[in-house]
This record gives C-alpha cells, sequence and structure tokens, in this order.
C-alpha cells in the first residue's frame, strides 16, 4: 500500500467515539498536539447510548461548559423508576447529588459528539480526520510509533508518541496489538427500535417488567428507543415466528404502545445488539493504550457504558498530558497508572452487569406474574434507599475530575 501522507503528532486516538473525543478535546485544550481518527464520514449511528450521567454533567461543569451543553437538545429526570406489572417501581433519586447538575440526561450520541467535536476544534492543536480507519501499527524496534489508516484520499501514515484505542467493543487495535481479552460473557441480547411519542404516554419510567421480560424506552423527544431483552442468541428464534406476534408480546408489557406497534413494518426495522462483557488483562504496551468498551466492553445494562469511557478519557487525560508535553515516549509506568485507576470501576460494574443479567433470564424463564424482587421493593419503600442506586449509577465507583489545564484559550 503506498503512503500518500505522512503526519506527525504527539498523540493519535483511534475511535470518536465519547472516549476518543473527549480524550482528544482534554489533550488539545492542555495544549497537546493531537489527532482523532474516526472510521466513518459521520456520528450518526442510531440505537446508540444516549444516556448522559450525573457524572457527565459534572465533567462538563469542570470544564465550564455546562450552561452550553445544556443548550443541546435533551430530556432529563432525576428519579429512576421502573414499572413491575401494575407498580411502579421508584428506584433511585438523583436530586440528592452534590453537583452542579443532579439528574439523568437522555441525548442521542451524535449530538453530544458533535458538541465535543465543536468544543475541541476550538484548539489549534486538535485534528480530527472522518472516514479514516486504521488499518495497520508502526512498530519501530518492538514500540508502536504510529499507525496506518485507510482515508477516501489515499493512505495515510501518522507519527505519534502514544496510540490510544478507543475503537469499541471489536476494537481493531487491541486486536493488532494482541492483547489479550478476558470475556466475562453476557446471558443476554437486545433488540433496538423505535417507536413513536404520544403526549398521554407515561413519563419518567424507564423500564417495563411483565411476565419475566423486560422493555426499555428512552426517551428521545419524539420517540421511544427501545430496547427488548431476551436471551443470548434469541433472536432467530423470535423471528421463526411471525412479526406480528412479536409485536404482541411487547404489547403485553407495555400496553399503552398496542396503538402504534404497527410502525414495525418488518424485521428490518428491529436491530440485534450482540451484548459482550470483557475486558483487557493488560490494557497496555510499548506506546499503546486502550481506554473505553476497547478496554472493557459493557453491557447495556444501566446505560453505563458511555460514561465510562469519558471517566476513562478523563483519568487518561489528567495522567497524560504532562508525559506527553515532553516530547518522549510515555512510559509504560504511566499507562499502568490509568489502568490501575480505571479497572476497578469497570469490573465492580460489570459483575453488578452480571448479577442483573443473569436475573432477568432467571425470570424470563418462569414467564409468569410475581411480585418485584425484595430489593426493588425495599428501594420503593424507603426513599432514602434510593440515594445508593443514584449514586452508584449516576457518579459512578470512582468519580474522575478534571486536573488538565487550560492553556491554549479556544
Amino acid at each position: 500500500m503506498a503512503i500518500e501522507q505522512t503526519l506527525s503528532t504527539r498523540c493519535c486516538i483511534a475511535g470518536g467515539g465519547p472516549a476518543g473525543m473527549m480524550l482528544g478535546f482534554l489533550l488539545a485544550r492542555a495544549g497537546v498536539d493531537v489527532i482523532v481518527l474516526e472510521k466513518h464520514a459521520d456520528f450518526f449511528r442510531d440505537f446508540r447510548g444516549d444516556t448522559i450521567h450525573p457524572s457527565t454533567f459534572q465533567v462538563m461543569d469542570e470544564l465550564d461548559l455546562l450552561e452550553e451543553f445544556l443548550q443541546v437538545p435533551h430530556q432529563e429526570t432525576q428519579y429512576l423508576n421502573a414499572q413491575f406489572n401494575d407498580t411502579l417501581i421508584h428506584l433511585g433519586d438523583f436530586s440528592h447529588l452534590k453537583i452542579a447538575k443532579p439528574a439523568l440526561g437522555f441525548m442521542p450520541q451524535w449530538d453530544f459528539l458533535k458538541f465535543i467535536m465543536r468544543e475541541a476544534t476550538k484548539y489549534p492543536t486538535f485534528k480530527l480526520k472522518m472516514g479514516a480507519e486504521v488499518r495497520s501499527l508502526i512498530k519501530t524496534k518492538d514500540r508502536i510509533t504510529g499507525v496506518v489508516c485507510q482515508t477516501p484520499g489515499g493512505p495515510i501514515n501518522i507519527q505519534a508518541a502514544l496510540v490510544v484505542g478507543c475503537d469499541g467493543r471489536d476494537s481493531l487495535v487491541r486486536q493488532l496489538a494482541g492483547l489479550n481479552v478476558i470475556a466475562t460473557g453476557a446471558p443476554i441480547d437486545v433488540l433496538w427500535f423505535s417507536l413513536s411519542k404520544k403526549i398521554s404516554d407515561p413519563d419518567k419510567v424507564l423500564g417495563y417488567f411483565a411476565y419475566g421480560k423486560l422493555l426499555v424506552m428512552i426517551d428521545r423527544g419524539e420517540h421511544w428507543q427501545c430496547g427488548y431483552v431476551i436471551p443470548k442468541g434469541g433472536f432467530d428464534k423470535i423471528k421463526s415466528g411471525s412479526l406480528n406476534q412479536f409485536k404482541s408480546e411487547i404489547v403485553q408489557i407495555a400496553g399503552f404502545i398496542h396503538n402504534r406497534v404497527d410502525e414495525l413494518k418488518s424485521w428490518d426495522d428491529i436491530k440485534l445488539l450482540s451484548v459482550a462483557i470483557d475486558h483487557l488483562e493488560k490494557w497496555y504496551t510499548d506506546g499503546l493504550l486502550c481506554i473505553g468498551d476497547a478496554a472493557h466492553a459493557m453491557s447495556p445494562v444501566g446505560g453505563v457504558g458511555i460514561n465510562l469511557a469519558i471517566q476513562d478519557a478523563v483519568a487518561a487525560a489528567n495522567l497524560l498530558y504532562k508525559p506527553l508535553m515532553t516530547g518522549k515516549p510515555v512510559p509504560n509506568v504511566v499507562l499502568n497508572r490509568i489502568q490501575h485507576r480505571r479497572s476497578f470501576p469497570a469490573r465492580v460494574i460489570q459483575r453488578m452487569q452480571v448479577v442483573i443479567q443473569k436475573g432477568l433470564i432467571k425470570r424470563r424463564k418462569s414467564n409468569v406474574d410475581r411480585k418485584p424482587p425484595l430489593l426493588m421493593r425495599l428501594l420503593n419503600a424507603l426513599p432514602i434507599l434510593r440515594r445508593i442506586p443514584a449514586k452508584l449509577v449516576g457518579m459512578g465507583v470512582r468519580p474522575e475530575h478534571v486536573k488538565t489545564p487550560q492553556v491554549i484559550e479556544g
């Protein structure tokens, strides 16, 4: 492959998702030369994580961007509720969090990424290349020193002091680097689809439990983004039946959607998310680091993936900006500190997700009406207990705070 162009930067980030864009922004804001590579031509991907947790609002506040960020169209709630058969269950209360915006937000991920891009491009040290897909890693004396990426204009050789893999759960970067992936396994998959929203619809209810089944409904303003939890590998069995049978099944869970399920015209309107939970044994090698889903693929349970990725980016930027400014290779001891700091929160959340998922499948197999689980009943009966899941879900196990400076005015 003939190289059309060679570029040089301090940090080359593969992947323009939440982790990659936030890391690129924070490093550029601190004066570090950075190039972010996004293989797609735009950010528009439907059925991606849309939750903006309180921890992310807090990061925006620490960056003095919260007021502007809140101008981006989104929905908010201070309460985490679910419907269990005929009982409304109050699971979490974010209003007691001592932060600037104690709420859970819902914002299309492409709007979130476009906001970060707008802020990042104010800094001359930030470069974003869309339609640029990493094809190989460059090695010099057993150290990764850059990437070769394919762009619409031809291949580009990018030399970098550090390559950061932020290219998601199917990360090519971690594969090319030979990093060992440990799969935890996930007993569920999720079917994603959209349904129109009506003024009369219930609000502030995120999940509907009935007959051992779960339907998640995320408020997108004009429509609902719906996620139907099924056993791992069960989509083919569902498709072997009729589409009308599937529609009846979801109406049984959330009856108010009965007058719009015909918006699902074919199985093409229903997308399969194959859920994976895994983590890298080691997040780094000489000259390379992975963060976000590339380091620890998360289940959609709790919608925490995007926020863990952002927290990874904040922690990584805090520890990387000074070494990257020296002009020397980033020592592995620094990369190890990032893994040590962020692996614990990721593993705690993953273990919680596994427990919840197994519980969902166990209940689904029973396919009968039952009273809510004891934990749900306790949270519903004792309002003070709702602060615990709100803090755990909303802020995470180890919240990160922005410590990178703004050395260049945007």
